[in-house]
């Protein structure tokens, strides 16, 4: 990947983003067509379109639902102990008044600048996106899910 920043951060899983949720996208709208122009058999299609519906909406949630549940609390983990390793102590109070948006976005920055955008962040309220628009430096993170 060339080097990292707020136009290109975003990663995504070939396999599942552009191949498998777009083959059961199809389906359903091929799914839904039938069900409308096959006059001998509407009932078949419209129970083949909720079955499909249904895997592509599992297909979603869960996989958001897990990997991103997971992401959430690892950088909330990587925030506490940035700012341990800076600060000298606790975060919760800190970390309490910040929105998960915000600690998110924190995490693109180097030291010298993630304590100005903190200040930032506990004083004007700046959304996580504003944070990122802010970095001068981006501090890439090439692990993501």
């Amino acid at each position: 990947m060339e080097t990292q920043n707020y136009s290109n951060h975003r990663k995504f899983y070939a396999p599942h983003h552009f191949v498998y949720l777009p083959a059961l996208l199809v389906l359903q709208i091929f799914g839904i067509y039938k069900a409308f122009s096959d006059g001998s058999n509407p009932l078949t299609w419209i129970l083949f379109s909720v079955v499909i519906f249904l895997i592509l909406y599992l297909a979603i949630m869960v996989r958001q639902h897990y990997a991103l549940g997971l992401q959430d609390r690892m950088v909330r983990l990587e925030f506490k102990q940035r700012y341990f390793e800076l600060f000298g102590q606790r975060s919760d109070e800190v970390e309490a008044r910040l929105k998960f948006d915000q600690i998110a976005a924190l995490r693109f920055t180097y030291d010298d600048e993630f304590k100005e955008l903190l200040y930032r962040a506990l004083h004007e309220s700046v959304s996580g996106n504003d944070i990122k628009k802010s970095i001068k430096k981006w501090k890439p993170d090439h692990h993501r899910i």
